[in-house]
């Protein structure tokens, strides 16, 4: 068995025969110069005395046939017989050979043990050796042939500790960091069935014939190698698998060593084995109840825990259940007052049909006795006088009757009004119910953390409160449901293309309407910036789209962005960098920023000071510009490649910066060395960036995701996901309550700030290639822009196609 579980396959050499071992080594006179025979050989040690002089080996030295010899002993052999002491082989000195490995380990257990018994003055005179090598190397010794040596390694200082009864060569068993020169250079584990080189280097068998398949050369020292050059190193390879076993045995349990003892035949009485049977039992019988104990106090710790967490979640639900009891009063108060608003309010409007009604035949009776009074004064005129009479009792039936009409049209009205109110309130339960756990976390999380607000709003809210019993938390989320169900759909209300049937490049790349909405721009990779009439688009039909102003530029066009003070002014920034400011009227370039170095990918107007304007671009430059100005004003270097810019629409002294390092920086113009805040969270490049409110942005990333930011706490408040965006800029605009954004997918998707998932959105149709998939699959929204405080919103596709969509019910 101890065959097949040899490891790799090893070339059977002539072992070697055992010899009888003296039992006394020989004895020294005074003089010899010995000093390893001072070494304390013990009987398994014997292995490592050389079979000449039966001391231990020196200047280690291998044999073709695979034994080891001082070095002096066998070229003093050899010079007298050309056999091997050990096997006969037939030998001569070119088939010795340097045994570096055998002779360093050896020279290691030698120095550790005069170490051990060497006297105080040879102590002394070993650091004398180690301060003057010249000393050391006349001591050397006999004369050596120069081979080519290894490397020297640093030996410990402090040799390995020994236990009682451990001999020295095996104490050298523990692999330790000194240790790396038993390690086979190839494979760099402990060396297995070792062989030699012709130039002295040690290997596992292995790993030197592989490396012999590829190479022809030592991969230590580079010297020409062939199979016929390694040799078995029979006297490493005992001592390294006797350095293996010490080292398993080491680190073995007690119990492992009392198997290996038992299997090994240790005699052991019947007494001696009760008696360890019954401290064995002894020992079980404490270890399960530690065991038990140890149990028992995880389980009551986490059951504690549990109750804990139980407890507290208890406390939260009745403090939800207060709240909700409390809003369920206020809102039915509110609701019973609202029935009584339109029961008086329907009182009101019978009684004014009454009274109505009675004048209307007061005045028909006063007319009547009138004509009957005033026939005998005028006879000739009786006949006029009936008819005008029956002609006015004619004209009050006949305003009777529509009066009557009219009464009946407003009821059937009403009837057919509250019809569809009906309808709609069961259309927007049914938003409620689809989108219950988002609008719950939404009611919980505004009744727990009601947001914090000026102190005279605060007032208005206790007056609230006072007034109606509603909270803050309550208004607040009353304004989100309403806003959130109002809406189900996309309606699309006109669309025009953009693109030229000339030019295949059509993708918008943005769109943006003016200060007062009546004109919007478009622009992209047609180097063409387009000036629509909002209220023509509205009301011509589709193929009489055509721009009122029209500007060619000679770049590709990234971004746009109207003054919100001087209509006529809008500014563009293109793929070469240029950042332009262009007036509308005389469809002129204003001015020209040749500043930035590569694609400027953002442009934007100050919302506060008319006259700044801030880009971005991929030269990982920010720069903000003066219109009266040639030069910028201010420059920011960043490690990234610039994908967005926006001015904080409160102050013209903060701007957001989307990045392609995954961040969005917030910047105060005023000290521009760090930025306010960094507010991290996306996975890819940040692709748009806007401004919900003063103290809120919406950030748009190639991740797939929005994000909402509260830049005035600086903490992230909520992410967005339903859209598709992994690669392209698919566009991104706020409105208040609701946020757009545009899909790979070529759909609109609309979100609500307080809701994560998707309130509505709609597909654009791909009419020239039948909807097909795989074509349809290629487009996507490249611009989107909300009609400021409306529900109607400007979207482009990468086709050129641009459709005007209001949110509908």
């Amino acid at each position: 068995m101890e065959d097949l579980s040899a490891g790799p396959f090893v070339p059977a050499v002539k072992s070697e025969p055992s010899k009888p071992i003296p039992s006394d080594p020989p004895s020294l006179s005074a003089g010899d110069t010995y000093p390893i025979a001072v070494v304390a050989v013990s009987e398994p040690d014997k292995d490592f005395l050389c079979p000449i002089c039966m001391q231990l080996i020196k200047d280690a030295f291998l044999t073709s046939c695979g034994h080891s010899f001082c070095y002096m002993c066998i070229i003093i052999h050899l010079r007298n017989k050309s056999d091997c002491p050990c096997c006969g082989h037939y030998l001569t000195n070119s088939h010795l050979f340097p045994n570096f490995l055998l002779d360093k380990l050896l020279k290691k257990m030698s120095a550790r043990q005069i170490s051990k018994t060497a006297s105080p003055v040879e102590h002394f005179r070993q650091t004398l050796q180690k301060l003057n090598p010249f000393m050391e190397d006349l001591s050397a010794g006999p004369f050596v042939p120069a081979v080519k040596s290894e490397p020297s390694k640093p030996i410990p200082s402090d040799p390995p500790s020994l236990s009682a009864g451990d001999t020295y060569p095996i104490a050298v068993v523990a692999v330790s960091e000194p240790d790396k020169d038993f390690l086979c250079p190839i494979c760099m584990q402990l060396i297995k069935d070792a062989f030699l080189t012709s130039c002295g280097h040690s290997f596992c068998y292995m790993c030197i014939i592989i490396h012999l398949r590829n190479k022809s050369d030592c991969p230590c020292c580079g010297h020409y190698l062939t199979n016929s050059h390694l040799f078995p190193n029979f006297l490493l390879d005992k001592l390294l698998k006797k350095m293996s076993a010490r080292q398993i045995s080491k680190t073995a349990s007690p119990v492992e060593h009392f198997r290996q003892t038992l299997q090994k035949g240790c005699d052991v009485t019947i007494k001696e084995l009760d008696t360890l049977l019954s401290l064995l039992a002894e020992k079980k019988r404490k270890m399960e109840q530690e065991e038990a104990e140890r149990n028992m106090q995880i389980l009551l710790d986490f059951l504690h825990c549990l109750r804990k967490q139980k407890v507290d979640e208890l406390k939260e639900v009745q403090t939800d259940l207060q709240f909700i009891k409390e809003d369920i009063s206020a809102v039915e108060k509110h609701r019973m007052d609202l029935y009584r608003a339109r029961d008086r309010y329907s009182m009101k409007l019978r009684m004014l049909d009454d009274s109505g009604g009675r004048k209307s035949w007061h005045s028909s009776k006063d007319k009547n006795t009138s004509g009957l009074m005033s026939s005998p004064l005028h006879l000739r005129g009786g006949l006029s006088s009936g008819s005008l009479t029956q002609k006015n009792e004619g004209k009050s039936q006949i305003s009777s009757h529509g009066h009557g009409a009219q009464r009946k049209d407003a009821i059937s009205g009403s009837d057919s009004q509250y019809i569809n109110q009906s309808g709609l309130a069961l259309v927007r339960k049914k938003r409620v119910h689809t989108q219950f756990n988002d609008l719950q976390e939404c009611y919980l999380q505004k009744r727990r953390h009601p947001a914090d607000k000026p102190h005279s709003q605060q007032e208005r809210d206790m007056n609230l409160i006072t007034r109606e019993g509603y909270s803050a938390g309550l208004e607040d989320f009353q304004s989100v449901l309403t806003t959130f169900t109002r809406y189900s759909r996309l309606r699309v209300i006109s669309e025009l293309r953009h693109g030229d049937i000339f030019h295949s490049a059509n993708i918008v790349s943005s769109i943006e309407f003016d200060r007062d909405d009546d004109l919007f721009a478009t622009a992209g990779v047609s180097r063409c910036i387009k000036v629509f009439e909002f209220s023509a688009v509205m009301n011509e039909p589709a193929d009489a789209h055509c721009p009122v102003v029209e500007m060619s530029t000679r770049s590709k066009l990234s971004c746009l962005s109207w003054n919100k003070f001087a209509k006529n002014q809008i500014a563009s920034s293109d793929y070469e960098g240029i950042v332009t400011v262009w007036d509308v009227n005389t469809r002129k370039s204003l001015m020209e920023y040749e500043e930035h170095e590569k694609r400027a990918w953002s442009v934007d107007f100050s919302r506060t000071d008319p006259s700044m304007l801030v880009s971005g671009s991929d030269d990982c430059k920010v720069k903000v510009w003066r219109t009266n100005q040639e030069n910028s004003v201010l420059n920011i270097d960043m490690k990234a490649n610039i994908c967005c810019v926006k001015y904080n629409p409160g102050s013209g002294n903060y701007i957001a910066v989307g990045s392609a390092d995954h961040h969005i920086h917030y910047y105060d113009l005023r000290n521009t060395s760090h930025p306010v805040h960094v507010f991290s969270g996306h996975r890819k490049a940040v692709s748009y960036v806007k401004f919900l409110s003063d103290d809120e942005l919406v950030s748009a990333s190639t991740d797939g995701t929005l994000r909402l930011w509260d830049v005035k706490e600086n903490l992230p408040v909520r992410t967005f996901r339903g859209h598709a965006n992994e690669k392209n800029f698919v566009g991104l605009s706020v409105n208040s309550e609701y946020i757009a954004c545009g899909s790979e997918t070529n759909e609109v998707f609309v979100y609500h700030k307080e809701i994560s998932k998707p309130l509505t959105w709609h597909r654009f149709g791909s009419p020239e290639v039948d909807d097909a998939d795989d074509e349809a699959g290629s487009y996507f929204i490249s611009a989107v822009c909300w009609k400021s405080d409306s529900s109607t919103i400007l979207t482009a596709n990468s086709q050129g196609t641009i459709k005007v969509l209001v949110l509908a019910a």
